[in-house]
């Protein structure tokens, strides 16, 4: 092969992965973008505190009902066709929701954006790595690594400084020029992938496992409610969210039988025969969900008990965005020169000890303190994503990546759901505790030594008290997830290099 062409071939690959990123970042950055605007939108659209919740409830649940069905829409219609279309929807729904007249529709094009959100992570994971010859396939996970583990942490910062500059419905605005830019650049420079002759798709679309995919969505449906709303209704004090626990429980263990059974599973759970591919999406899921809890919990502390207003919260947490994007390339870089072991066993001690400093924050730390811990963490997760989003995929054939992807995705947004889930209750409650603990210093004898004109000194201590009792809850809170964190080091030596990575797909460089 002459250089140029190699040259050509090198670059029209690396023009394929920043034109399916374009829309992994949105997507993922739009499922935490709502957040610092839920209350200019509850004032515009006349929801209640607990209604508008449902802005983020249902972009999320909308989101799992596609990821698992990625591999099937791909065989089907391929790569290249699912990827545009679903980058479509989510524009159109996100030019829908600029434009909603009332909460409720807002809420259903909020659904909408998340259809088309659901299936871009795994199908730019999918077309990355069919693209990229085996070598390089680090390098292509750190560049996608940077998507999904990036955009959610860059949603608050982007969007208190949209909120306090333009109008909220720029959130969504925004979306649409650079999803346009992106499906013009993977209209022109993805190539298209193999596909099923017309007769077979004809066939596989006849076979469609209704039943399996009518379970899936039960199950998923169900269990996502009861993650979203669980800290909200006590979880089990509540008897709807135990009726839909049990329906969840129930409904899976049908929709896996359905699946291992089905001559045509829209689902093809045998994926999961793969340890290498079961262990590194797991880790990836838990690794994932605490970093992510993390940006949920870390400007809560920062707002209530550090005084901060929410753009600077979210200023403060730049640092590991920042750090996340030059390290994540990197890290795919160096893949094939380090053993992936090293590198999230290095990754793994890196983010606990992040995670142990935001344990060891008082109400006197300053952002410097914060901004050290983060910093950590950011190159914590470079060390841990990055391999384990390659390894992960490495042993799967290429004519189940989709699957594999889809199934992956899935268990990455059902654990950030369940670290957000238990983290916020453990901080709910170890709030209580720890307040209850602290109330000796409001004993009757105690307050009835203060005189008439030192009320004030009175409710200063029982104020004093409350912030103190937060503060113990959120110090537990980030020290539980320094210990999760470091469970996952019991997983490393599960971790095996690949032998056999799939096939890429040959980029031919394009025409001059």
């Amino acid at each position: 092969m002459k250089r140029e062409d190699a040259g050509r071939m090198v670059r029209t690959r690396w023009l394929i992965a920043l034109s399916v990123t374009f829309g992994t970042m949105m997507g993922a950055l739009d499922s935490s973008i709502m957040n610092v605007a839920l209350s200019n939108v509850r004032g515009a659209v006349g929801a209640t505190v607990q209604e508008v919740t449902w802005l983020s409830t249902a972009y999320v649940l909308a989101t799992v009902l596609v990821m698992p069905l990625t591999g099937f829409f791909g065989r089907v219609y391929g790569q290249k066709t699912v990827y545009l279309s679903c980058l479509t929807l989510f524009v159109v729904g996100s030019a829908l929701c600029a434009v909603a007249q009332s909460f409720a529709w807002l809420v259903v094009f909020r659904a909408l954006q998340g259809l088309g959100a659901g299936a871009l992570q795994p199908t730019e994971q999918a077309i990355l790595r069919q693209t990229f010859p085996p070598e390089e396939h680090g390098m292509a996970m750190g560049v996608f690594s940077v998507a999904v583990g990036v955009g959610p942490a860059l949603g608050p910062s982007l969007g208190g400084w949209i909120v306090d500059n333009f109008h909220w419905s720029w959130i969504f605005l925004i979306n649409v020029p650079v999803g346009f830019a992106g499906f013009l650049m993977v209209a022109r420079f993805v190539p298209p992938d193999e596909r099923p002759t017309a007769e077979a798709a004809e066939q596989q679309r006849g076979n469609m496992d209704w039943l399996g995919i009518c379970l899936l969505w039960v199950t998923l449906l169900a269990l996502q409610f009861v993650l979203e709303e669980g800290p909200r209704y006590d979880w089990f004090e509540s008897p709807i969210l135990v009726v839909l626990l049990v329906t969840a429980l129930f409904a899976g263990i049908a929709f896996v039988i359905r699946e291992l059974t089905a001559p045509s599973p829209a689902v093809n759970l045998r994926v999961f025969r793969d340890p290498t591919f079961t262990v590194g999406s797991l880790m990836s899921a838990v690794a994932t969900a605490i970093l992510l809890s993390g940006t949920f919990l870390l400007p809560l502390f920062m707002q209530e008990l550090l005084d901060y207003t929410a753009m600077h919260s979210g200023m403060a947490q730049l640092p590991r965005t920042l750090v996340m994007i030059v390290a994540m390339p990197l890290v795919g870089r160096f893949y094939n020169r380090v053993p992936p072991r090293v590198f999230v066993f290095t990754g793994v001690a890196i983010t606990v000890l992040g995670q142990l400093m935001l344990a060891k924050l008082s109400l006197q730390s300053n952002a410097h303190q914060v901004i050290g811990a983060l910093v950590l963490q950011g190159l914590g997760m470079s060390l841990v994503l990055v391999p384990l989003s390659t390894l992960s995929l490495s042993r799967i054939p290429r004519e189940e990546l989709g699957d594999a992807a889809g199934l992956a995705a899935l268990l990455g947004q059902v654990g950030i759901s369940t670290g957000l889930a238990v983290l916020a209750t453990v901080l709910e409650r170890s709030a209580v505790v720890a307040q209850a603990s602290l109330t000796w210093q409001l004993t009757p004898e105690r307050l009835a030594a203060v005189e008439p004109g030192q009320l004030d000194l009175a409710h200063g201590l029982a104020t004093e008290v409350v912030r103190q009792g937060r503060l113990l809850a959120f110090q537990n809170t980030f020290m539980l997830g320094a210990v999760l964190y470091a469970l996952l080091l019991l997983f490393v030596w599960f971790i095996r290099a690949p032998q056999a990575p799939a096939d890429a797909l040959k980029v031919e460089p394009p025409e001059v």
